[in-house]
């Protein structure tokens, strides 16, 4: 049981990771309203779009870990914003909020011992939480990497 507490403890961790490198909430700490849609040269994405991806694709991942009614997502078109700047200050700050909003949900989930990490997820088709969110801290450490790209493309990352 000590085992079980503490390998949660430590997945719980992962989710916000900050030890091996920059953490969502540096990466997109004091990025500048004028910077946020612009396009770096050479790569695919603003930072406005890779912060909505995140938080789309996070919300997504517990969705499909907490809810039995749901609803998969068309890719790539439901996973990414079409405008590569929002639309104003407030949507970018409602992105952020909801990015930790959902992180923090997750970082319970896997702290809930009355969830089985292994256990399949019932609606699922073999997926284990344990996958789900281990999948969930690989591809925010990927995409945080390119906003912290992005951002020392454009000269605003120290």
């Amino acid at each position: 049981m000590a085992t079980d507490t503490r390998l949660r403890a430590q997945l719980a961790k992962v989710l916000d990771w900050k030890e091996a490198h920059a953490g969502f909430d540096k990466a997109v700490d004091g990025v500048p309203a004028a910077q946020r849609g612009v396009v770096p040269d050479g790569l695919p994405y603003s930072i406005w779009q890779l912060l909505e991806h995140l938080r789309i694709a996070q919300h997504d991942i517990l969705d499909f870990c907490v809810n039995s009614a749901y609803e998969e997502k068309k890719w790539p078109d439901d996973y990414w914003p079409r405008s590569p700047a929002p639309k104003s200050a407030a949507e970018w700050d409602e992105s952020v909020a909801g990015y930790r909003h959902d992180r923090d949900r997750l970082k319970q989930l896997a702290l809930d011992e009355s969830i089985d990490l292994l256990a399949k997820i019932p609606h699922g088709s073999g997926q284990t939480y344990l996958r789900e969110l281990l999948l969930v801290a690989d591809h925010n450490s990927y995409h945080v990497g390119q906003i912290v790209i992005a951002r020392r493309a454009l000269g605003i990352w120290k």
